[in-house]
């Protein structure tokens, strides 16, 4: 394909394609492990890609006035935690002349989300509260399906269709006609009473029965996901303004200890990290390119962030109801950060807004505040961005500093909740009032299995080199003898 079709393919995709065992996994896995309609799957989506020009298009090249009537964007999360891609059906109208740039906002959309969030599953809503004939545009509608099963492989999760007129059934039979089985299983046809079954109340808007007071505006771009900036204290209320002081002794006391027992493992870590980098210094063959890699810490260009993906809570029975962060810093820089959530009412954080010295780790302790519990659809966002030396790291000169960073310079991950039914949490995690060595994944357990197999492979050659130096030795120290006996005998010889 690629030496038919070079001209008609950016070559920014061809690349990704070579380096990326994720994407190419996503298609293999869209259409079933089968070869043929992977390639001719990967082929249709390229030559689309570069069509739309996929990869450049930015807020700046589309009209602002799409962004504006909001009949597209991101917002919410369903009850399995996947984000929600809104379609206000009753903002459409049907328009030949601006149909190529609403498709590219379409376009747009998926991939700014496929970027920021590396390709994790949408859920598809096309609110249809108050819509008639006018609004019904077949074309556009079909665009938009065929962005899920042509042209981003494994990316739906379901198509949540709500209150669809009566009048349109004959359409939407048209439109279950361009869909495959698989994806017709994914339609979910509801109403305000079960809408609740996909979609809990707190991400549904008033019409639809829900309690979500979000307000579509821009700019800037929806970005609901982190707006409020996590306080160390939890939310403002009188329960925080009467705290005791004892609670604030213990939760420092907490961090002093988590701190000293940190900085011992981390010391054991990197023992055996410097000892598993030696090794592989030594090796001489090529590690396969779709080798396993360890998910337990993100590697960015400015913090290592341990863990890599999800925090994990406890149920309200389990009662495990803290969690710990572990940032290092990787640059030569002192690095700012901050802690963002979209639940800023259920969590607490210490430290929220501070930095990191070079080369140093420091740890985040993650707290649910009051009788809150954890759910899926929480989120969290580590901003980072590298500090000039001769800028102080107090309160205020952080603040400032945020004030005046550019976007571009700020490093963001993102990290989901997890909740654990089972009393035996799989990361790092901290009951209330005692530090718990966190339990390990069966993951963590085959890294370290791995790394003091390394190690013992290691001695075992050290010991079988000593032990050919000792042979060669007395082999050595028996010919000298030897030699010397000859030596003597032939001395004693010439004498007599």
């Amino acid at each position: 394909y690629f030496l038919d079709k070079s001209d008609k393919y950016d070559s920014r995709d061809v690349e990704r394609l070579q380096q990326d065992d994720k994407w190419v996994e996503n298609y293999l896995i869209w259409r079933h492990d089968v070869v043929d309609d992977t390639l001719k799957m990967i082929d249709e989506s390229f030559q689309w890609r570069k069509e739309y020009t996929v990869n450049d298009l930015s807020e700046s090249v589309l009209p602002k006035w799409l962004f504006e009537i909001g009949a597209l964007f991101l917002h919410g999360y369903d009850k399995e935690g996947y984000k929600l891609f809104w379609f206000k059906v009753k903002h459409h109208t049907r328009d030949p002349k601006q149909q190529l740039e609403k498709k590219k906002l379409v376009a747009f959309w998926l991939e700014h989300y496929a970027k920021r969030d590396h390709g994790k599953p949408l859920t598809v809503v096309f609110d249809m509260a108050e819509t008639g004939i006018s609004h019904i545009d077949l074309d556009f509608v079909r665009f938009i399906v065929n962005c899920f099963t042509d042209y981003y492989p494994n990316f739906l999760t379901k198509i949540v269709i709500f209150e669809m007129p009566w009048i349109m059934n004959a359409a939407f039979k048209i439109v279950k006609g361009w869909l495959g089985p698989d994806a017709i299983s994914m339609l979910k046809f509801t109403n305000k009473s079960d809408v609740q079954e996909y979609i809990s109340g707190e991400y549904l808007p008033p019409h639809m029965g829900g309690t979500d007071s979000f307000k579509y505006s821009y700019p800037p771009l929806v970005d609901d996901d982190f707006q409020t900036p996590l306080c160390e204290n939890g939310p403002i209320t009188s329960e925080d303004e009467h705290e005791s002081k004892e609670e604030i002794d213990a939760d420092t006391k907490e961090a002093g200890e988590l701190n000293e027992a940190q900085n011992l493992n981390q010391k054991k870590m990197n023992s055996i990290e410097q000892i598993s980098k030696s090794e592989e210094t030594d090796k001489t063959e090529v590690k396969p390119k779709n080798a396993k890699k360890a998910l337990t810490t993100f590697k960015g260009p400015l913090l290592h962030i341990s863990p890599a993906e999800e925090l994990y809570f406890g149920s309200k029975e389990t009662g495990e109801k803290k969690c710990l962060i572990v940032l290092t810093n990787v640059t030569k820089n002192v690095v700012a950060f901050k802690v963002r959530t979209t639940a800023p009412e259920k969590y607490r954080v210490k430290p929220s807004n501070s930095s990191c010295e070079p080369g140093t780790s420091l740890d985040i302790i993650v707290s649910l505040h009051g009788g809150f519990a954890a759910s899926l659809q929480d989120r969290f966002l580590i901003m980072a961005a590298e500090m000039d030396q001769s800028s102080g790291a107090g309160v205020p000169e952080l603040t400032q500093f945020w004030k005046e960073v550019p976007r571009t310079k700020v490093m963001e991950h993102r990290l989901r909740c997890h909740v654990i039914e089972s009393s035996k949490p799989s990361s790092l995690t901290l009951k209330d009032n005692a530090f718990n060595i966190p339990a390990k994944t069966n993951e963590d357990l085959h890294i370290q299995l791995t790394h003091l197999l390394q190690i013992n492979r290691r001695l075992e050659e050290q010991m079988n080199r000593c032990l050919w130096f000792q042979q060669l030795s007395v082999v050595l120290s028996l010919l000298s003898v030897t030699v010397a006996a000859f030596c003597f005998y032939l001395a004693n010889g010439q004498r007599s």
